[in-house]
């Protein structure tokens, strides 16, 4: 199997570099944090000291960094992707599962293709932990043609996708199915508090809602978590979070469409930032519900 990059070993990255190790890649990974070079280390993954040295022996990138800009700057600036492209016999692909501005990405995606990079956006639908266990799901945009010669890495990562068009579309779904999973987070938490202020339990509610026609997976993937308080060991962060919103509500505003909803959920993230909860699971979106108390 070729080697293949993995850049950012935060909860996506390294959930990444596990699949493509099970599926017999030999991973590379680079992050500018020493503790999680050595931890993903410590999975089997090689660590790379330096990003020039990840992109230099990889004609194949995977990034799994934090926002736009950081993808920009691993695509574009020094040492980055397309500085050592020439030194190729082939394109370089770049696969990128950050949750990005579309346009911000349809229009990088453009610029480097002249550099001899292949751009692929891959954001991936799930938490890292959905990933790791190879339930997450591919929202694909960019050159078909790409997708299919990437297939092998793709297929190790998220084995369930969907082909969106040209670049920016994978991140136009992504945005969409993160506003409708938020809410259902929101709806879940402020079920579980409205019933723990009633006198129920909120683990024996839990099960009940579970029952009930009011069901949907967000209470398999996050309900224990909001029922016992634990948000220590994130899953997907509220920081993560927090940035999505703030992407969709910019993208709403140009689009000329207003989201109530989202603009509620964004003001209670803040609230859980402003707390010194910005790294905890966002299941701790129940926190910042449980805090608003009537006098």
């Amino acid at each position: 199997m070729a080697r293949v990059g993995v850049i950012g070993a935060g909860l996506m990255g390294t959930a990444c570099a596990r699949r493509l190790m099970q599926a017999g890649f030999e991973v590379l990974v680079y992050d500018i944090e020493e503790a999680k070079r050595a931890a993903i280390a410590r999975l089997g993954a090689q660590a790379a000291a330096s990003l020039a040295e990840t992109v230099r022996a990889c004609a194949m990138l995977v990034l799994c960094v934090f926002d736009t800009g950081q993808v920009e700057q691993v695509t574009e600036g020094m040492d980055g992707a397309c500085d050592t492209a020439g030194e190729n016999p082939q394109p370089r692909i770049v696969i990128c599962t950050s949750t990005c501005d579309p346009d911000r990405l349809a229009a990088l995606a453009a610029r480097v293709e002249a550099r001899g990079i292949r751009f692929l956006e891959v954001p991936i639908s799930g938490t890292s932990r959905q990933v790791g266990a190879g339930d997450g799901v591919g929202l694909v945009g960019g050159d078909r043609a790409v997708m299919e010669r990437a297939a092998p890495v793709l297929d190790a990562i998220c084995l369930r996708r969907y082909f969106l068009g040209g670049a920016g579309n994978g991140s136009r779904a992504k945005l969409a199915v993160n506003l409708i999973l938020g809410l259902n987070r929101a709806a879940l938490a402020e079920g579980l508090v409205f019933a723990e202020r009633l006198g129920l339990d909120r683990e024996a509610f839990l099960d009940v809602a579970r029952g009930s026609a009011a069901y949907s997976q967000v209470m398999d993937v996050k309900g224990q978590l909001m029922a016992r308080r634990e948000f220590s060991n994130p899953q997907s962060r509220v920081d993560q979070s927090l940035k999505d919103f703030h992407l969709m509500l910019e993208q709403a505003r140009e689009a000329g469409q207003e989201l109530p909803f989202a603009a509620v959920y964004a003001r209670m993230l803040d609230d859980c930032i402003r707390q010194g909860e910005g790294e905890w699971d966002n299941a701790a979106i129940v926190e910042a519900i449980a805090r608003r108390r009537t006098s």
